[in-house]
């Protein structure tokens, strides 16, 4: 059985047990290329009000450095998991299951998947890193709200560059804003990287077409022994 069926599998035991909290389950995607550039060609971000990332200046050279090798520099091109936020509007699938406790989020993408709890417990130790971090979560109305923390400095927020480091700070925003849409906002925060915390927001989309469903997404070398993502099955539309 493959790593996604496993962590499907797994999530709908979790199901069985029930939830009284907005109901997120689905399959959800973005429909913007926000992952292209977060500042272009209509930029995401929405605080600032200009749309753009407030580095640093002693951090701008590595953002234009990653820039110019964006091509074969991106950890996502070989094979890394996206991280966060990033993994929320890649340009593929993600599945939502949730109940009393906790949230699982499987993404399409390198098989990437998170463990959202919502039952109360803390954070883990500083010092223990994760690509995807270490998310806990609760609800405000109609709203999850993530608080994610623990990251490795290893993923990028975009291909085009932009970075942070291992003291990035997520809290994200899942808001069930329609029958087919939630509203994705995460407030992004990184004292050596940036000079102030800020915040992107997005639409994702449901799938509601028959037999959507969240599938392979395989990471092989080529011909150069680097190691790619590749297409070999049908994608979820």
């Amino acid at each position: 059985m493959n790593t996604v069926l496993i962590f499907i599998l797994l999530a709908h035991i979790l199901l069985a047990q029930g939830s009284t909290e907005p109901d997120l389950r689905g399959i959800w995607q973005v429909r913007k290329p926000a992952e292209t550039n977060l500042e272009a060609p209509k930029s995401v971000i929405v605080d600032p009000p200009n749309g753009k990332i407030p580095y640093r200046p002693d951090a701008i050279a590595k953002r234009q450095e990653n820039f110019k090798n964006r091509a074969t520099a991106d950890p996502k091109n070989m094979c890394f998991q996206p991280g966060v936020p990033r993994a929320a509007y890649t340009p593929k699938p993600l599945q939502i299951f949730q109940t009393s406790g906790r949230v699982v989020i499987v993404y399409q993408d390198v098989h990437a998947y998170r463990v959202i709890f919502t039952d109360g417990r803390p954070h883990y130790d500083e010092g223990i890193e994760f690509y995807m971090g270490d998310s806990r979560g609760h609800w405000e109305g109609n709203s999850l709200v993530v608080n994610v923390t623990n990251f490795k400095d290893e993923t990028w927020l975009d291909m085009a560059g932009n970075y942070h480091s291992d003291a990035l700070h997520v809290v994200e925003r899942y808001t069930r804003s329609g029958s087919g849409t939630i509203n994705y906002e995460a407030t992004i925060e990184d004292s050596k990287v940036f000079t102030r915390p800020w915040k992107i927001s997005m639409p994702l989309f449901l799938h509601t077409e028959a037999g959507a469903q969240i599938l392979e997404d395989e990471c092989v070398k080529d011909d150069r022994g680097v190691r790619r993502h590749t297409s070999p099955f049908r994608t979820a539309k």
